[in-house]
């Protein structure tokens, strides 16, 4: 049986990722570890209250004592996503994601080098890069150049593990991929938010003149990925993951507006942010050649059925919106705790 810690699991591409392995894997059991800030939703588990392989854990990476008892009990492989991802939050509170996204992945690495974890996949980001001109792609050779408080504090914690890969021979995997999409995503990134507005027949904000180019992939090809990495990945490696399906911001926003039946007039340009990188595009040749992975979603498909999703989940959006979810670890799960405890 495979026995998972997942960090940061009640996040976007976090809860995806655990009910891909749930769904793929029935023997799979997974420690979903998450601090429930403002992104960690448990509405995005829903449904696994009841699946006895799956056990939520309410607490912080950076809390050495409760990432040292749940490892003390033994894990086959950690995938940290645990993280402060929001770039604009990023500007505003950049201790925040020092604090979580280096910190916390400092802890992780000494305390699963303390109790012999023999794997952890770091999930990192394209940003990590910088920017690219009109031209060439990311490679995993490409030179780390962040340029937002978010991505510096991501590229900060990838040379950490690194470090204690050359240092110790830690067994750790790094990977970066470009801009995710998809089910559960929180409606301050672009996609879920231009899609919600639109639906509310909202003002679309894009910034600067829209033409920032992102690389797109829908999250459960970004979770099949993380799959293959974790099952055939190589210690001390960097693996990029990309959707090839690059578009300018306003192309996006204009293929929402045509899918739901919307005008453009709902686009609205706004004061474009400090420090926005042109364009990002990923080179996913290793992945591709030495894991055999390849996407299986096209972004014409992927976003049709994100679309389609949100306008199931019209109460999911008004939760959040609303900070209502906030509620629902009280509701579902603090009368688990003491059976989650002693399973």
């Amino acid at each position: 049986m495979l026995k998972l810690l997942v960090t940061g699991g009640a996040g976007f591409i976090g809860s995806n990722f655990v009910r891909y392995m749930l769904e793929r894997y029935p023997e799979c059991r997974v420690l979903n570890l998450d601090k429930l800030t403002y992104a960690g939703n448990l509405e995005n588990l829903s449904g696994l209250e009841t699946d006895t392989r799956h056990e939520f854990i309410h607490g912080d990476i950076c809390d050495g004592t409760l990432v040292g008892d749940i490892l003390g009990k033994g894990v086959d492989a950690v995938v940290n996503f645990a993280a402060e991802t929001h770039v604009d939050r990023s500007i505003l509170h950049s201790s925040e994601f020092v604090h979580t996204n280096v910190l916390g992945t400092l802890n992780l690495l000494d305390a699963c080098r303390k109790h012999k974890v023999p794997r952890l996949i770091q999930i990192s980001t394209d940003e990590v890069y910088g920017s690219l001109g009109p031209s060439g792609m990311f490679s995993e050779q490409s030179p780390v150049a962040p340029n937002s408080p978010y991505a510096a504090s991501k590229a900060s914690a990838d040379l950490l593990v690194r470090s204690y890969c050359r240092t110790h021979e830690f067994p750790g995997i790094i990977t970066r991929c470009s801009n995710n999409y998809g089910p559960y995503q929180f409606p301050e990134k672009l996609i879920p938010l231009l899609i919600s507005n639109a639906m509310a027949d909202m003002a679309l904000p894009i910034y600067g003149d829209g033409l920032n180019v992102r690389d797109w992939i829908h999250v459960r090809d970004h979770c099949s990925a993380v799959d293959a990495v974790l099952h055939q990945g190589k210690n001390g490696e960097v693996y990029n993951i990309g959707g090839r399906q690059e578009l300018p911001n306003l192309d996006v926003a204009r293929m929402i507006l045509k899918a739901l039946g919307k005008k453009e007039s709902l686009i609205t340009y706004v004061e474009d942010r400090p420090g926005h990188d042109r364009r990002y595009a990923i080179d996913s040749s290793k992945i591709e050649n030495e894991l055999d992975w390849h996407t299986s979603i096209s972004f014409e498909a992927g976003l049709e059925e994100t679309i389609d999703w949100y306008r199931l989940h019209a109460s999911w959006i008004e939760h959040v919106r609303s900070g209502a979810y906030l509620n629902y670890y009280d509701r579902m799960y603090r009368q688990r705790k003491k059976t989650l405890s002693e399973r």
